[in-house]
C-alpha cells in the first residue's frame, strides 16, 4: 500500500469512520445485505495439519479461554494463549518480530493506534473471513488487515452497596469532587493500552489539569483492569475511575453489586481487532481462528462474559445499553500515536509511579 493510501486510511479511522458517537455504532440500518463481499476460504483440512495455533490478545482470561476452548472443540486445533495487558502483549509481539522470531500467529489488540501502525509495516496478512460485513466499517481495516473482534466501552463503576447509585459520579468531572477522596482506582497507561488512549484524549480534550486534581483526590492507580476490579470487590476502592465496563459486568454476573456509569459528559468505545501474522508458524489455522473468532457462534460467547461484541446482530450483554445509545467521544489515533511517550510520562509525574 502507498503512504498516500496509508494516510487516507488514518484519517478515515480517525475523523469519520471509528466510533463517532450513535452514527457511527448504530450502523444496522445502514447494512443491506446487497453490500455483502464473498468471503475469503480457509483451507481447514491444511490447518488441522498444523495442529496448533498460538494467540496474543488482551481479553479477560476468562473469556479469551472460553474462545479458546470453543474453537479448539470444534476444530481439533490446539490454542497457545498469551495473555496480559494491551500494551505488554505488543511489546512481547514486537520484540519477537524485531528478533525475527514471532511466536503469535494472530494478535488480538485493543490498541487501534498501534494497529493501524503495524498494518502500513506489512505485518499482517489481508484476509477478509466471513462475517467480515457484519461489523461495522469504520472498525476494519478495508483490506483486512484487522477486524474488530469486541469493543471495550469505557465507564465508571463501583460497588452500589458502599456507593448507592444516587450518590455514584455521573459525570468526569464528578470524580473531581471531594466526596470522592480516597475511593478513586484508575488503571495506568503506561500498562494498558485502553487508558492509554482514554488519557491522551482526555488530557486533549480537558487538559493536564484534569488528572493534577484527580491525583489531588487521592486516586490508587494499579497496572490493569483485573486489579482495578479486585479493588472494588474489595471494596478498598469502591469506584473505577474510567475503566473497562466489560469487567464490572463479568463481576455483576458473578453476584457481585456492581454497576456501571457511562458519564453523561460522554466517554469512549475502543475497538479490540484480530489479525493473522504474516509469516507465523501456522498460517492456515491463524486464519481459521481468525475466521471463528468473527462467527456469530464466537461473537455470542462476548455477551455472556459481560463484553459488547463487535458484530452488529450480537446483542449487548446483559441489563448494558446498545453502544448507540451511548454518548461517545471520538477517539483520534493519529494524535494517540504522536504523544504516546509523552502521556506515559506526564501520567506517571501526576502520578509518581
Amino acid at each position: 500500500m502507498t503512504q498516500n493510501s496509508e494516510t487516507m486510511l488514518r484519517t478515515n479511522l480517525t475523523r469519520r469512520r471509528v466510533i463517532t458517537g450513535t452514527a457511527a455504532l448504530a450502523l444496522q440500518e445502514s447494512l443491506r445485505p446487497g453490500l455483502a463481499r464473498a468471503a475469503e476460504t480457509v483451507d481447514i483440512a491444511a490447518a488441522r495439519r498444523e495442529g496448533k495455533v498460538t494467540l496474543y490478545t488482551s481479553a479477560p482470561i476468562a473469556a479469551a479461554q472460553k474462545v479458546a476452548n470453543a474453537f479448539q472443540a470444534k476444530y481439533g486445533i490446539t490454542v497457545e494463549l498469551f495473555r496480559s495487558g494491551g500494551t505488554q502483549v505488543l511489546r512481547r509481539f514486537m520484540m519477537e518480530q524485531q528478533a525475527a522470531h514471532p511466536g503469535a500467529d494472530v494478535l488480538v489488540s485493543s490498541d487501534p493506534a498501534a494497529v493501524i501502525d503495524l498494518a502500513a509495516k506489512g505485518l499482517f496478512v489481508p484476509f477478509k473471513p466471513n462475517g467480515f460485513d457484519q461489523v461495522p466499517g469504520g472498525l476494519n481495516d478495508p483490506e483486512g488487515r484487522f477486524v474488530a473482534q469486541r469493543v471495550s466501552v469505557i465507564s465508571i463503576y463501583g460497588r452500589t452497596d458502599l456507593v448507592p447509585a444516587s450518590d455514584m459520579p455521573k459525570s468526569w468531572d464528578d470524580l473531581l469532587s471531594p466526596h470522592f477522596k480516597g475511593k478513586l482506582v484508575m488503571t495506568n497507561p503506561s500498562f494498558t493500552s485502553l487508558q492509554l488512549g482514554v488519557v491522551a484524549m482526555m488530557a486533549k480534550l480537558r487538559g493536564w489539569d484534569f488528572y493534577e486534581r484527580l491525583n489531588r483526590n487521592d486516586v490508587t492507580v494499579v497496572q490493569g483492569n483485573e486489579q482495578a476490579l479486585n479493588l472494588v470487590k474489595t471494596g478498598e476502592r469502591p469506584i473505577a475511575a474510567g475503566a473497562d465496563s466489560q469487567y464490572a459486568n463479568e463481576a455483576r454476573m458473578a453476584g457481585h453489586r456492581i454497576a456501571n456509569v457511562f458519564p453523561s459528559d460522554g466517554t469512549f468505545a475502543i475497538p479490540a481487532t484480530t489479525s493473522v501474522v504474516k509469516g507465523s508458524n501456522s498460517p492456515n489455522a491463524a486464519k481459521l481462528l481468525a475466521e471463528y473468532t468473527l462467527s456469530l457462534e464466537a461473537q455470542k460467547l462476548w455477551p455472556e462474559s459481560g463484553i459488547y461484541a463487535a458484530r452488529l446482530d450480537v446483542e449487548p450483554p446483559a441489563g448494558s445499553p446498545r453502544i448507540g445509545d451511548i454518548k461517545v467521544i471520538p477517539m483520534d489515533y493519529a494524535y494517540i500515536t504522536s504523544v504516546t511517550a509523552q502521556v506515559k510520562r506526564k501520567f506517571s509525574e501526576i502520578f509518581s509511579i
